[in-house]
């Protein structure tokens, strides 16, 4: 990205007209949450509680100048008035029929919402069996060469856009975790890629179909899920030729997310880690999808790979050099949605003194979800009115698995994933950026 793109404060473009929100996986349980969510919030029945965007403040200047605006009056942003939802799904719910099968919102809510939600349906699906194993899909394009199923895409892309009279739009990926695959050549560049969607090539998930479309129509793309998709050299090139906005990987939600927030508290004390065993069970779709080994293994390696970036033993070896990382997921269907974690985390202090940490977190999955969602589709459009492009990092926080350019490693810790954001936001309003040194307070 170069500098001179990057636009600031009077130079970013206005949110003006209205704001497609476009998901892939729209029939899923955390797609109509969000959903069935935002219009809740737009009717005046429910807080947006979660949401950075509607709730969040930030701190501008000194302390002592008292400015802490909320941050949707800070930046321009698109208002929840404005957006307009559609998606692709392998089933043909609307989302009144998909919200009352997610069982995640009361009922009486989701009849509130009746005609709204009814009212949006979504189109077809792309779909491969072996990258989804434990689902059957029943509404699918009937395309199958990978260059028809993307001008499909595109095709609903601009049909969506002319119906709502739509300027601008961003994707969000809500759709299952894909089965584990490890980069290949064919990801290694654009022009790779682009061969291998003439050749149909089997590392070709549907996901990067999807993210291809989106990129290619110039719409920022953000992958919700453990999938690979855009973390390629071959999509984050065309990003950045399209100057595009990505994000991802894997919303940070339930377990993974208190694990952002204890980890770093246990590295700033300098407490010794022995061992952190996580283990969950949920009954959702998404349960289903992870029952199989091989799309449990993407997800596995998100999770996974927080603790190391977070405690560096590295730099900490008598530490952290030996911590017994053990992660857990079992599909239950009576929990549905309500996921229960369980994290046993062994510590020792002082002396080599052993302690035992026990976390029991019963959770929401979609609830935890949909505010991030929210979130990640209004700040990646603000992103691209104001000239940013190719990967996001500022928006780390949201994810399992934060993408960072090549050399860089990514960062965890959920307090400083915040501050970047909220320096990132000073940054383009030209705002001082905080440091909280403090010191200046008290010097003469």
């Amino acid at each position: 990205m170069k500098a001179e793109k990057i636009r600031k404060e009077k130079d970013i473009l206005p949110a003006k007209g209205r704001l497609g929100v476009l998901l892939p996986g729209l029939a899923g349980a955390v797609s109509s949450t969000f959903i069935a969510g935002v219009e809740a919030v737009r009717k005046g029945i429910a807080l947006p509680i979660g949401s950075l965007t509607q709730m969040g403040t930030i701190r501008l200047g000194k302390r002592t100048e008292k400015r802490i605006p909320k941050i949707k009056e800070f930046i321009n942003l698109a208002s929840l008035e404005d957006l307009v939802f559609g998606g692709w799904d392998i089933y043909e719910d609307n989302l009144y029929e998909a919200s009352l099968k997610a069982k995640v919102l009361e009922p009486n809510l989701v009849e509130n919402l009746k005609d709204f939600l009814s009212s949006i349906k979504p189109y077809p699906g792309v779909f491969k069996q072996e990258f989804v194993h434990n689902l059957q899909a029943k509404y699918i394009k009937k395309e199958t060469n990978y260059l028809d199923l993307i001008a499909a895409l595109k095709t609903d892309i601009e049909d969506f856009k002319q119906k709502h009279k739509l300027q601008r739009c961003v994707m969000v990926w809500c759709g299952s975790t894909e089965a584990y695959i490890t980069p290949q050549e064919v990801h290694q560049s654009l022009e790779k890629f682009e061969n291998g969607l003439r050749k149909n090539d089997p590392n070709i998930s549907p996901s990067m179909l999807y993210a291809y479309a989106a990129i290619d129509s110039g719409m920022p793309f953000v992958n919700g899920a453990p999938n690979l998709t855009v973390d390629i050299p071959a999509l984050i090139e065309l990003a950045e030729k399209r100057q595009v906005p990505i994000a991802g990987k894997d919303f940070k939600t339930g377990q993974t997310l208190l694990k952002t927030i204890i980890a770093p508290g246990i590295k700033a004390r300098l407490l010794g880690l022995k061992g952190w065993f996580s283990t969950n069970i949920l009954g959702n779709r998404d349960g289903l999808v992870l029952d199989d080994e091989s799309s449990y293994k993407t997800k596995r390696v998100s999770k996974l790979s927080v603790l190391e970036y977070i405690l560096q033993p590295h730099i900490y070896p008598e530490l952290y050099k030996e911590v017994h990382h053990k992660v857990r997921i079992n599909y239950y269907p009576p929990r549905g949605d309500n996921k229960e974690a369980w994290d046993c985390i062994d510590i020792f202090g002082w002396l080599g003194y052993e302690m035992q940490i026990k976390i029991n977190f019963l959770c929401r999955d979609s609830i935890l979800a949909a505010p991030v969602v929210l979130d990640l589709a209004l700040f990646s459009d603000f992103a691209q009115r104001a000239g940013l492009y190719g990967v996001q990092e500022w928006l780390s926080f949201y994810f399992k698995s934060p993408m960072c350019k090549q050399e860089l490693y990514p960062e965890h810790d959920l307090f400083i994933q915040l501050m970047k954001l909220k320096n990132t936001l000073r940054f383009l309003m030209e705002e001082e950026q905080i440091t909280h040194w403090g010191l200046d307070y008290y010097i003469e």
